[in-house]
């Protein structure tokens, strides 16, 4: 076991709302967000659902110039930074790390001027479309923002970006190559391009008669996922500079686990192994075992194979009945793709540090395959959560597991 890290702010850009109150409140009343989107709708995309960010107010001068996904992450990362009590005009700048995940980038920015090209030729491309869509400027701009000069990195694991992300500045943290790391993961793909690549591969919901239902994680009648967008930031610190800054942490990061399923480019391994050795790592690296974990927020997709796999590893795993309690927050924000490991790791402290489990929105009756965990639904519960669990998955058969115990 290693000395833990402390996690000391959050913040969070979602379909629920700006800011980690607004978030928090979405997900525990169980409110969905998804509706017809105009842009799919004017676009003529196979499926026009989605969940998007709400207008961020206030938002002015050269963040305009950037792509949704940096402008939602460097909203998210000022809320932590406030949660953190950190100003980046007091700290050491070469101590302070950033690392951000991210699936795809600025592709808002990229399909945008790809439809300039076409249309009007090369002399009608923004001068700043290279800086707005590449993968590491989210990072960049973010590290600039905050005049932080220490390591500045950019992970990309597909749906496990922003866990990964995490886990990437741990480790920096545990080298003693920073003493503040501010971490997250941030997406903006709700896109025609990227709308119907996943409606081709038949990974979206089609309910579109009834948006608020399409999101229905662990759920009989699920039928795929529910494009989403967002920003989530946690801002992560060696526990004794928390403790020099006289700084309580909302919760510590005791352990993580990281792997590669080798198995198939989109499919997860069919008994999960892969997120079962995450689980054991993530475990091990924490010092605890199996019958401590109290909670589990689970990436929960609702899409048919990877619920089933989850919900199988889960059961392995704990066995029924007296198993940790499980939610999933893709049925109130949808599936916010590289921002999903972050943003559902900042829920996953909340949970810790607020001893309330937030339930699985559209789940109305398990199947065969997804019986036998207890999954949290209809109303938030109340639960002194001790440990809890973040499960993220991505394309390429990535897995990551984040710990999180009480500070």
């Amino acid at each position: 076991m290693t000395d833990p890290v402390a996690v000391t702010g959050i913040g969070l850009v979602t379909p629920g709302g700006i800011g980690t109150e607004a978030t928090w409140a979405a997900v525990c009343a169980g409110r969905a967000t998804a509706g017809t989107d105009p842009v799919l709708a004017e676009a003529g995309a196979p499926v026009r659902i989605a969940c998007r960010v709400p207008p961020q107010e206030g938002v002015r001068g050269r963040v305009w110039r950037f792509d949704p996904a940096t402008r939602f992450l460097l909203t998210a990362a000022r809320e932590a930074l406030a949660t953190a009590r950190l100003d980046p005009e007091q700290w050491e700048p070469g101590r302070v790390a950033v690392v951000v995940g991210t699936a795809a980038g600025g592709v808002t920015t990229l399909e945008a001027q790809h439809r300039k090209l076409l249309a009007s030729g090369p002399g009608a491309l923004s001068p700043l479309t290279l800086p707005a869509f590449l993968p590491n400027m989210a990072a960049g701009q973010l590290a600039l923002e905050l005049g932080a000069t220490g390591p500045s990195l950019q992970t990309s694991t597909a749906c496990a970006s922003g866990a990964t992300a995490v886990i990437t500045a741990a480790l920096l943290l545990r080298a003693g190559l920073c003493d503040v790391a501010v971490a997250g993961g941030t997406d903006a793909m709700v896109t025609p391009l990227c709308a119907a690549a996943f409606a081709k591969m038949g990974a979206l919901s089609r309910r579109e008669e009834d948006p608020g239902s399409a999101s229905r994680p662990f759920d009989r009648d699920r039928d795929g996922f529910v494009l989403g967008e967002g920003s989530g930031v946690l801002v992560l610190e060696r526990t004794a500079h928390a403790a020099a800054r006289t700084v309580r942490p909302l919760a510590l990061l005791a352990g993580y686990g990281a792997t590669g399923d080798a198995h198939h480019p989109t499919a997860p391994h069919p008994r999960g192994a892969g997120l079962r050795a995450a689980t054991a790592r993530a475990l091990a690296g924490a010092g605890r075992t199996p019958d401590e974990v109290g909670h589990i927020n689970a990436h929960g997709t609702s899409t048919a194979l990877n619920d089933a796999v989850e919900a199988t590893a889960i059961r392995e795993l704990y066995g029924t009945g007296t198993g940790p309690s499980v939610t999933s927050a893709k049925g109130v924000l949808g599936h916010t793709m590289g921002a999903a490991g972050a943003i559902e790791a900042a829920l996953t402290v909340l949970s810790v540090a607020r001893g309330t489990v937030p339930p699985t929105a559209g789940f109305t009756a398990p199947d065969a395959a997804t019986a036998g965990i207890d999954l949290v639904r209809a109303a938030a519960r109340p639960q002194r959560v001790g440990l809890a669990l973040s499960h993220s998955l991505g394309f390429g058969g990535h897995n990551t597991v984040l710990a999180f115990t009480a500070a």
